[in-house]
């Protein structure tokens, strides 16, 4: 046995194998030690190898799915061995005769497609990136759906590219892992590498794998594709082939996307911007899941890739907003749609796994269920008068047409499944009564063996004359009779004619057998194995019969996608009061009353009062503005809700806001915050320079940048010259939309000169020594910047509050140079504590007359009506005092 698991282990270097002994998965030696570490089992030992201990743990095989989850999260690869043979089968060879094995599959980050290793409200893809003469393609699977995409693009783009798509796991050749100029990158995304041989990235073997996959003669039908782009996709379809063992899923023909047709975000810009995840990582507090109303996995999804990839063509976001705003004006058919697509299952992922021969009885239900939704829904979308709004928009009566008329599979599929069923097929009593004539003889014959035995125990019970008789069953044995000792004497033979024979002695029961039991055992073994071959017979049927559709039913699948997104982004904007965004080819940015749809809705559900909304206009004569303001005020807010918004617009959405008109936007950057990378010897002022840098290389006129506090992390005077140089850069080179919030009030001074450029600022009022934050942006400049302020509401202690009013002072009111000096000369922190001792170290004041008279009462002895008088007596004294 360990010899041929050494042999399957050498043939999968890189993975833990999972090796089936019985109702467990074994792993050995080093997989052991790693994945009992990892999973926190217990390590133990079996036998010797080369004279030593062979390490060994396991997993229950009717639970591993638990444990294959937990060691996938962790970076690891694993090999599924199971047995191939029967083990009747194996000791036909001789009596030490190994069952067959072999590895059915190999489980990697990007080849997951089991519901309980994957998260049903996101995409699972896997990546694959290649170059061939001279050419760079990336493309993209999602195995669980089947979905493919192949896009060209440019070395400087990739970074966008993978956060746009952030694949479970990246395919490289290794030429391309071996190239010093992308060794950053590749670091970033280290744990989801893959590298390949170079030969499986070959162009004219990607174009033929692809051809066979689809069985066709040319490419030509799904578009122009570069030769870097079937390098990647053929490597796609060897790998999934490979980790699959033969087994490909069903792939959607290969969609085409062209350089230019999504908006490029930077992946700066997506975490500073929190798109679908927030700065810790987590779901919730990202704009993702603030605007999420989908109510099946699908949409879910759906929203999530329309979210990542904005579009750029005016037409085809005019056209998702067409379905959004027909929505709107139909509540009450709104409604009834979703909670038809709440009852819907998961159809996409159900289909794949039946593609991929790893579906069970529950997945041909998913399918069944979710075509009768899709049926219902088009009859809905088809009925006359079906809302106050007609006709559908184009985008509806397309999904309306997809979803498709499936009455046969339907009924098919309802009349085969039972009831109940179970997880898997083999499990059995999955298939209806009345399904199959031979199937129900089959089960009849094995109910009334079981009743026969029933029948048996009685009559051997009078029999006999022992009330405790038993008529057992177990894997070893099989039927038997069962006694206790103290009745085992009455069996033996030659009692009752030797009738009864004599199988195994226990400590407490002796065990027995008939001719006439075994025989009934045969018959109930017989009918039972029949029954459950017919089954699996019967269920191989349906799958075929589900297959041959699958294309209209992977079409009916996007559809229902389709109106959850739709409808549940109405949703959102009917409960909102969000706007249609007017879009246009030109460069308008015209928002009046716009909000931040995280901030708004985390208000709301705090109970923190309505969200302030502000108007924003880069218009071509106005197009950049310089924002100031003082700390807390609102300015992070105001330039992140301006770039929300346009991801909400080109995605499709309704948007937070009174009135939007936008042009489209090609490129979006955003410079928010501080960070550092210490793995790659980067400070924090660094970071934002290489941050910086890449932004006013990249934009360009049809480009919205938003930067917050450049020049913040070094030497006021270089922070203000290049802060200076960068808004001079953006006005008169990129010549692109852009919003500057600074600290530094001299680059006010830069309105005389750059005639594009408008100041605003966060309106504050100081009311009685405090300050009040409005939230307002309002036309002008900011005159001071409220950091003490902001310092004290921070907790600083008051003597360092008190001290830095004091050195800000000096600052204001003296030449710079000469204040800075005296203060070095004044040693402030001493002399601050100096200054605070003596007050702390002097006598107490005298004691009060109101206080003397205080220490004379005793309140548990005054009567109410003394209590009176004495509190009168206390107001006279305090009036005497002033």
């Amino acid at each position: 046995m360990m010899a041929q698991y050494l042999e399957i282990k050498r043939q999968h270097p890189g993975c833990l194998l999972f090796y089936r002994m019985g109702d467990f998965y074994e792993l050995f030696f080093d997989d052991a030690v790693q994945a009992s570490a990892a999973l926190d089992i217990t390590l133990t030992k079996r036998g010797q190898h080369l004279g030593e201990d062979i390490a060994m743990c396991g997993v229950p095989v009717h639970s591993h799915e638990q444990y294959l989850s937990r060691l996938i999260r962790q970076g690891f690869r694993v090999a599924i061995c199971e047995q191939t043979e029967d083990p009747a089968e194996a000791k036909k060879r001789g009596s030490k005769s190994v069952v067959r094995r072999e590895v059915i599959r190999v489980v990697t980050p990007g080849t997951i497609t089991e519901d309980g290793l994957l998260d049903a409200r996101a995409n699972n893809y896997l990546a694959a990136l290649a170059e061939a003469a001279g050419e760079t393609g990336l493309a993209w699977l999602d195995l669980s759906t089947g979905e493919l995409t192949l896009q060209p693009l440019e070395r400087t783009g990739l970074p966008a590219a993978l956060a746009r798509l952030a694949p479970g796991e990246l395919l490289l050749p290794e030429r391309l892992a071996q190239q010093p100029d992308l060794f950053d990158l590749w670091a970033e995304w280290k744990s989801r590498l893959t590298v390949q041989p170079n030969a499986r990235f070959d162009s004219e073997n990607g174009r033929q794998r692809l051809l066979d996959l689809y069985g066709v003669g040319t490419l030509d039908a799904f578009g122009h594709f570069s030769r870097g782009e079937i390098a990647a996709a053929g490597a796609l379809v060897d790998y999934v082939e490979l980790t699959q063992k033969g087994r490909l899923p069903r792939f959607d023909p290969p969609r085409r996307l062209a350089a230019g047709q999504v908006m490029e975000i930077d992946p700066a810009t997506r975490r500073n911007l929190e798109l679908v995840r927030t700065l810790t990582g987590e779901r919730r507090g990202s704009l993702l899941a603030a605007i999420d109303r989908t109510v099946t996995g699908a949409g879910a999804r759906l929203l999530a890739a329309r979210l990542a990839a904005p579009l750029t063509d005016r037409t085809r976001i005019d056209r998702r907003l067409d379905m959004v705003a027909w929505f709107t004006g139909a509540d009450a058919l709104r409604q009834e749609v979703r909670e038809a697509l709440k009852r819907t299952p998961d159809v996409e992922r159900a289909l794949s796994r039946l593609t991929l021969d790893r579906g069970s009885p529950r997945d041909l239900a998913c399918v069944r269920d979710g075509l009768e939704r899709a049926m219902e829904l088009r009859r809905r979308l088809d009925a006359p008068g079906q809302s106050p709004i007609a006709p559908l928009p184009a985008g509806l009566a397309e999904a309306a047409r997809d979803l498709g008329d499936h009455e046969d599979l339907v009924r098919l599929l309802g009349e085969a499944l039972g009831p109940e069923l179970p997880l898997l097929a083999r499990d059995g009593g999955f298939i209806a009564r009345g399904h199959s004539a031979t199937l129900d003889e089959l089960r009849a014959l094995r109910d009334d063996s079981r009743r026969h035995i029933a029948n048996l125990q009685a009559r051997y019970v009078e029999q006999t004359g022992i009330s405790s008789l038993k008529i057992k069953h177990n894997n070893v044995l099989g039927y038997f009779i069962e006694v206790t000792a103290t009745h085992a004497d009455k069996m033996m033979p030659p009692a009752h004619g030797g009738a009864f024979i004599h199988r195994q002695t226990m400590a407490g029961a002796v065990r027995f057998t008939t001719v006439e039991l075994s025989e009934l055992e045969r018959k109930v073994a017989e009918a039972g194995d029949r029954a459950l071959a017919l089954e699996l017979e019967l269920f191989t049927a349906l799958v075929q019969a589900v297959l041959r559709e699958a294309d209209a039913i992977a079409t009916a699948a996007r559809a229902l996608a389709t109106l959850d997104v739709s409808s549940s982004l109405a949703e959102l904007a009917a409960a909102g009061n969000w706007c249609r965004p007017q879009l246009e080819d030109g460069l308008a940015f015209e928002i009046e009353q716009g909000r931040h749809p995280v901030v708004e809705q985390a208000l709301s559900a705090n109970g923190g009062g309505p969200f302030v909304a502000n108007d924003c206009d880069l218009s071509p004569d106005r197009r950049l503005w310089l924002l100031t303001g003082p700390n807390m005020a609102g300015k992070s807010t105001f330039l992140r809700q301006n770039a929300l918004i346009t991801v909400l617009a080109q995605t499709g959405s309704f948007v937070p806001a009174a009135r939007a008109r936008l042009g489209v936007v090609d490129k979006l950057f955003s410079r928010v915050g501080a960070a550092d990378d210490l793995a790659r010897g980067r400070s924090t002022f660094m970071v934002e320079m290489v941050e910086t840098a890449s932004i006013l290389n990249q934009a360009t006129e049809r480009s919205l940048v938003i930067l917050d506090e450049i020049g913040r992390g070094t030497a006021t005077f270089d922070g203000l010259s290049i802060a200076w140089a960068c808004v001079e850069h953006l006005h008169e080179q990129a010549r692109c939309r852009s919003l500057f919030a600074t600290h530094y009030h001299e680059l006010t001074l830069l309105a005389s000169k750059l005639p594009r450029l408008s100041c605003h600022t966060m309106r504050i009022k100081e009311w009685q020594g405090d300050v009040v934050f409005l939230h307002e942006v309002a036309a002008g400049t900011a005159d001071r910047s409220y950091g003490i302020h902001v310092a004290r509401l921070a907790g600083l202690p008051a003597s360092v509050v008190t001290r830095a009013e004091q050195v800000l002072h000096l600052l204001e009111t003296g030449e710079q140079g000469s204040a800075v000096a005296r203060l070095a000369e004044d040693l402030p922190l001493f002399s601050a504590a100096a200054r605070a001792t003596p007050a702390a170290q002097a006598a107490p004041p005298a004691e009060s007359a109101v206080e003397s008279a205080l220490k004379t009462i005793n309140p548990d002895e005054l009567t109410p009506r003394q209590a009176l008088d004495a509190l009168y007596r206390l107001r006279g004294l305090m009036a005497e005092k002033r």
